[in-house]
């Protein structure tokens, strides 16, 4: 009952693994545009941290010929002492403001005359020097809507908690690759200026407290798509503990759940059923079968040769990043089998929560 179709699952995502490496290959190894669209970048910042520097010092260091940096907060309070470098605008709206949504409308307006790009950011984060020009390149085609980025975790130094956060997001990292990505994410997008209101992206954000989700929606109602930037992706370095590893954990799955739930649902069925043939295997095993055995390795192999190469193609998106892949990507590969159990023991704590997001 579990085996069979969990070898061949296993087996059939590994496969697709081939077309994901061939676009991320692909994409970072064009030739950037010489004159690429005059871009405003927006980093909202609601209650920033330590962190907040070192985004707004890479986001300052694009190799980018013609930016502008535009920080928006609801107030000063929310941005600490020395958290700005050089050349970067900061906007205060007047009075309070609801969200996020309403700080990145706000910095829109004000926003500079030319600007052909909108590009959005978080106040947290590595942003490589070819991030701008990386979400920008995917625009010029005319089924792309927006363009989109993902993150990965690099925890330094590295615990037991940061390191399996790194294993549980590879899979969703795994998502982004060529076609129509799942959805927008809110630390790394772009579109275009006339896109953007051409699609009523405000009126999306309007029905959505999260700037992501509204983009998302927007482009699938005009019927564009998202693709997908690999030099976009986004270094984490801070570390976490179990119970904000399982809070974010089981958050993300709450809204999985609510904004995509087919996804959210053959995911569960894929973890379940792995699961379900690790147990199985596992326990024949332990009464002495030989082919139970060997189903059991056969399985594990699969699996974590596709965490093996989730590690191989972060680090080709991240080479500032070598050293640290070169030390800790064995725990992509050997955590495997742990991490699908968090995965399938959060995504059934999940269920108890009803279409809400918390």
């Amino acid at each position: 009952m579990f085996v069979a179709p969990a070898l061949i699952l296993a087996a059939a995502a590994l496969w697709g693994e081939r077309a994901r490496a061939a676009y991320i290959s692909a994409a970072l190894a064009a030739e950037p545009a010489t004159s690429p669209l005059p871009a405003t970048v927006i980093v909202p910042v609601t209650r920033g941290g330590p962190e907040l520097r070192g985004a707004l010092a890479s986001l300052r260091a694009q190799d980018y010929p013609s930016y502008e940096l535009l920080v928006v907060a609801a107030g000063a309070q929310d941005i600490p002492a020395g958290a700005l470098p050089s050349g970067v605008i900061v906007v205060l709206p007047d009075g309070a403001t609801a969200g996020a949504t309403d700080l990145l409308l706000t910095a829109i307006r004000v926003s500079r005359k030319n600007t052909q790009l909108l590009a959005f950011a978080g106040g947290s984060g590595e942003y490589s020097q070819d991030w701008l020009r990386a979400l920008a390149a995917p625009l010029a085609r005319e089924e792309v809507g927006a363009s989109t980025g993902y993150r990965w975790f690099l925890p330094e130094p590295p615990d037991f908690w940061s390191l399996l956060r790194s294993v549980w997001n590879a899979p969703l990292a795994g998502l982004f690759g060529p076609g129509n990505a799942p959805f927008a994410w809110s630390g790394s997008f772009a579109i275009r200026r006339d896109i953007f209101f051409e699609a009523r992206v405000p009126d999306f954000w309007k029905e959505s407290p999260d700037c992501a989700r509204g983009i998302s929606a927007a482009m699938r109602a005009a019927q564009l798509t998202i693709a997908y930037a690999p030099a976009a992706l986004v270094a984490f370095n801070g570390r976490v503990r179990a119970a904000e590893f399982f809070r974010s954990a089981l958050k993300e799955m709450i809204d999985a759940r609510t904004d995509h739930p087919r996804l959210w649902w053959q995911a569960f069925a894929f973890y379940a059923l792995q699961c379900g043939a690790m147990a199985a295997a596992l326990a024949a095993s332990i009464k002495g079968s030989r082919g139970a055995e060997w189903a059991l390795v056969a399985q594990w192999g699969l699996t974590m040769l596709k965490g093996t190469n989730y590690a191989i193609l972060a680090k080709a998106q991240l080479p500032a990043r070598k050293a640290w892949f070169d030390r800790f990507a064995w725990v992509h590969s050997v955590w495997v089998p742990l991490a699908m159990w968090m995965w399938l023991a959060v995504m059934f704590s999940s269920l108890a929560f009803r279409n809400k997001r918390v």
